[in-house]
């Protein structure tokens, strides 16, 4: 299957002509996730020259990733685009240089190039601004970043998650698995994407209290709708969706609103990502449910068939948000799917994609509002491109200001 890029570029001069820079961004087109960063200081120069020096700089990061990829080059400026993709002629001297040095990098038929609104080109000219003030300050005039950077830990996880070390039982799963696939070797086609995104963080997540659907029906907090905006320039950023589906409980509808108020995508309602039911502990703090039903809390940790008293077991959460993700994939089977939802059913999707035990998500942490990229093929295959990313809340304060 031929693996396909992105190349996000863009180029500026303060003067024009004048002090010059570009920035290139390589994203895998299936996950949105960061390949590369490049940029670099390039002297006097005007912003079609610089422009140009992204584009070839970010195509080469491309070739350098992978030679025989499909790219599509996203720039903010029309006359490169236009330019290159032949529609208009090439009367200056110097950008007919800089367009045949452009199509010497890959062969014709593997590149494409697109216009996009400046603001969806974010990246790329936060990196040229980057480098411009680095090198105008004496340093460094060059940047190169192929590693991404580590989710923080942020403040805000809910209660599941911090019975990690609790030893429950495996799940014996009898269902009929499909024959294995090593992604990228094989045609499986199009595959339906779902960027599942945790909520923003809410007051009974900060305090780590359990908050199931049937309880109290929480808003968000106000550094829950910061986070919700610094995720919708995230998905922004990674190309947006065709779709947002979103559990219908307060705090995922009001991430989801906040979402689609930046990337423009339709949002439908999907009751099965709701989150698990806690019964009689909703609204507890871990340790009040533990001293109030120190059996009880022992028998749920060691058994996803127990349910809290008055509420629903992880198995059958697992059935409702498997009867989900089915649905999304059967009705929107190829397409790119923000999935706003909760710690357990983002768990458990997880589990389901790379064919865990459902005892896992006593195992996995998620931050508010961070990212968790799957993938699902037609032949029942499935595959995680990313899980927990919150690199882009970095500059999101928590309420202990980490």
């Amino acid at each position: 299957m031929t693996r396909t890029l992105i190349v996000e570029a863009d180029g500026g001069s303060r003067g024009n002509p004048g002090p010059a820079a570009f920035g290139a961004v390589v994203r895998d087109a299936v996950t949105g996730r960061i390949l590369t960063e490049v940029a670099r200081y390039i002297g006097t120069a005007t912003n079609n020259v610089a422009e140009y020096r992204g584009a070839i700089a970010g195509l080469e990061q491309a070739r350098e990733l992978d030679p025989a990829a499909v790219i599509e080059v996203r720039l903010d400026s029309k006359l490169v685009v236009e330019q290159m993709s032949g529609r208009w002629k090439i009367k200056h001297p110097d950008m007919r240089d800089l367009a045949l040095e452009a199509r010497k990098v890959l062969p014709a038929g593997q590149v494409s190039y697109r216009w996009v609104p400046r603001a969806a080109n974010g990246l790329a000219d936060a990196l040229v601004n980057e480098v411009l003030d680095l090198a105008l300050a004496g340093g460094q005039a060059e940047i190169l970043r192929t590693a991404s950077l580590l989710p923080d830990d942020l403040d805000g996880q809910d209660v599941v998650g911090s019975a990690e070390e609790a030893h429950a039982r495996a799940l014996v799963d009898t269902a009929p698995r499909p024959a294995n696939q090593l992604v990228g070797w094989a045609d499986l086609g199009a595959p339906t994407v779902t960027v599942m995104a945790r909520h923003g963080a809410t007051a009974y997540s900060v305090d780590k209290r359990f908050s199931g659907r049937g309880g109290v029906d929480v808003p968000l907090a106000p550094i829950g709708r910061a986070q919700a905006e610094a995720l919708a320039q995230e998905l922004l950023a990674r190309g947006g969706a065709d779709l947002i589906v979103t559990s219908p409980l307060l705090r995922t509808r009001q991430t989801a609103e906040i979402v689609a108020g930046v990337i423009d995508a339709p949002i439908h309602v999907e009751a099965d990502f709701e989150e698990c039911s806690f019964g009689e502990w909703d609204g507890l703090s871990f340790t009040e449910v533990q001293s109030r039903w120190p059996d009880q809390v022992n028998e749920w940790l060691a058994s996803t068939d127990i349910a809290p008293p008055g509420g629903e077991s992880f198995a059958d959460v697992r059935t409702r948000v498997d009867r989900g993700r089915r649905r999304l994939i059967e009705q929107f089977s190829g397409q790119r799917i923000v999935v706003v939802a909760h710690v357990t059913p983002i768990k458990i999707m997880v589990g389901l994609a790379v064919d865990a035990p459902l005892t896992s998500l006593f195992r996995m942490e998620l931050s508010p509002c961070s990212i968790t990229t799957l993938a699902w093929f037609a032949d029942g295959n499935a595959s995680m491109f990313g899980f927990s990313e919150s690199s882009h809340l970095r500059e999101v304060q928590t309420p202990h200001g980490t």
